[in-house]
């Protein structure tokens, strides 16, 4: 009989990739490196993937079901204004943006980065992850638009990729600094941006040089 695939061993496969990949690169990391992190044989990894790269493809895919929840319980959904609730989030990434850079880079990002021209799978599956995440940014700055009557000059699918964009950009920023301050700084004008584009009032000259 054939044995049945334990589910559970595919998910560390692909945790451990998580680690190795935003510590080494994908190019970097091997199967081998990867079934040891995991624990696994590499009979194992192969009874659940074909390469590499399919194994970085489906673990863009787990990328986004861990850390959906993670955004998705976050107190800033608590708040009344829709645009503090964007804000809030804002203030979460420049927040996370401190500490070991592997631990809070993104993997999905350090992944298409290297394989977007060589691997449609790697690519397709970083977009997924990538415009899923900002796709739930939308209702909160449509609701935002509504509530200080701003119309299509703002278009709020776009301002949520935009804000997606600046995040991956600070973390390559932070990757090339050595500094997660570089990276919270840039998420810091973002934060402005936002709040000149919805009409808040002008931050002082002095905080421009802040990442608050």
């Amino acid at each position: 009989m054939a044995r049945t695939a334990n589910p559970k061993t595919r998910e560390s496969l692909m945790e451990a990739a998580f680690g190795l990949v935003r510590t080494n690169g994908l190019a970097a990391t091997t199967v081998d490196d990867i079934c040891t992190a995991a624990g696994v044989s590499k009979g194992a990894f192969f009874h659940h993937f074909k390469s590499k790269d399919e194994l970085a493809a489906a673990t863009a895919c787990h990328w986004s079901e861990v850390t959906e929840p993670f955004f998705a319980g976050a107190a800033y959904h608590q708040l009344e204004d829709p645009l503090d609730r964007l804000l809030g989030y804002v203030d979460l990434r420049a927040e996370m943006m401190a500490g070991d850079i592997a631990a809070f880079t993104c993997v999905v990002g350090t992944m298409v980065q290297e394989a977007w021209a060589t691997s449609p799978a790697v690519q397709a599956g970083a977009w997924d992850s990538m415009s899923r995440h900002a796709e739930a940014l939308v209702p909160d700055i449509e609701a935002a638009k509504a509530s200080r009557g701003i119309g299509d000059e703002v278009d709020a699918r776009s301002l949520a990729l935009h804000t997606v964009a600046v995040v991956q950009g600070a973390f390559i920023l932070v990757k090339a600094s050595g500094n997660p301050a570089t990276g919270a700084e840039t998420v810091g004008h973002l934060r402005r941006y936002i709040e000149m584009l919805f009409g808040r009032a002008a931050p002082s000259p002095a905080s421009l040089n802040t990442g608050n």
